[in-house]
């Protein structure tokens, strides 16, 4: 197969392909701009968050919603599925952007790597992208999560997990979902909407386990968008070393400078990606602290010095892809 290649306006391209990766969000839990360096500027002000004031949003790569994949697959029989993978509190206004724009037109399946607010607090508006039936009276989508997810949404959202109305209870318009669990193990792999996953267990903090996700067979896709270190059997499995090169890394980096006690940090992103040695890798959770243009421009140099192409992900990037 042939690689996807990086063009000159950042983006990666390969138009010859019908399925598709489109980035919802690549920020940080609380997106950018941080709403501190709005209402509280400092001096000098913020210079990337100052730009969310000046610069529309769908011209801002500095501008993040909550990280969340779409995966447009272009089935063998040429229909295509609509696989989501989190749903986080920007979720409407990622509709709002990137649906309308992309012409995407439903959500066939969602996978939730772990139940954090960033990944899940969207859920509710799921009905907006589903066909109207005030009884409810529609196919519900399939959600795929963890044990330990399932047991968290059912407190946060009840509404949406029960199956079964009390004696006098009304009926409300919810959003219909039908909840499948997986596995939190490499060898236990699912399909979403004809496309397989295998779920890769990493460390969100050393007492968090967060679900990152292997999928496509002509081109092999890692998604890892919370982390803070990987166990050695899910680094293997994802490693040119270990059980084979994956051709693109999409892979959590939360501050530019230093670490962080659940999340990687670029230092420990850039040895991660070299260790690991994907075809190219892209970078997506980011703060307020990363500048989109600027901060390409270090990594076009360490691409050139290590050999593995890496770029900050931005919201709205379309990669077409054969999976």
């Amino acid at each position: 197969m042939a690689n996807p290649n990086v063009t000159e306006n950042g983006d990666l391209s390969d138009h010859g392909q019908s399925s598709a990766l489109i980035f919802l969000g690549t920020g940080c839990s609380s997106a950018v701009p941080n709403l501190m360096c709005l209402i509280q500027p400092s001096d000098p002000p913020c210079h990337v968050c100052s730009q969310a004031l000046s610069i529309p949003p769908e011209r801002n790569p500095n501008y993040r919603c909550n990280t969340s994949l779409l995966i447009d697959y272009c089935r063998s029989d040429g229909n295509h599925s609509y696989i989501l993978i989190d749903v986080g509190k920007t979720f409407r206004e990622q509709v709002l952007r990137w649906f309308t724009a992309y012409k995407i037109p439903r959500v066939d399946s969602i996978i939730l790597t772990h139940e954090h607010a960033d990944a899940v607090l969207g859920l509710d508006d799921i009905r907006a992208v589903q066909p109207y039936s005030s009884t409810n009276d529609i196919d519900p989508t399939s959600i795929y999560l963890s044990q330990h997810a399932m047991e968290s949404i059912a407190t946060k959202f009840p509404y949406l997990v029960q199956k079964k109305y009390r004696e006098g209870q009304e009926v409300r318009r919810v959003a219909q979902l039908d909840w499948r669990i997986i596995e939190d193990q490499c060898e236990k792999p699912f399909v979403a909407s004809g496309l397989g996953f295998v779920p890769l267990p990493v460390m969100h903090g050393e007492d968090y386990v967060c679900l990152g996700f292997l999928f496509g067979d002509k081109c092999r896709v890692a998604y890892i968008s919370d982390v803070s270190r990987f166990p050695a059997s899910t680094e293997y499995f994802i490693s040119k070393s270990g059980a084979g090169q994956v051709d693109i890394l999409i892979l959590d980096t939360l501050y530019k400078d230093g670490s962080h006690n659940v999340h990687l940090c670029l230092p420990q992103s850039l040895e991660a990606v070299k260790r690991i040695c994907p075809k190219r890798a892209l970078f997506i959770g980011m703060t307020h602290g990363f500048d989109h243009h600027k901060d390409n421009e270090f990594l076009m140099e360490w691409t050139k010095r290590e050999g593995i192409p890496v770029q900050l992900a931005h919201d709205g990037l379309r990669i077409p892809i054969a999976l």
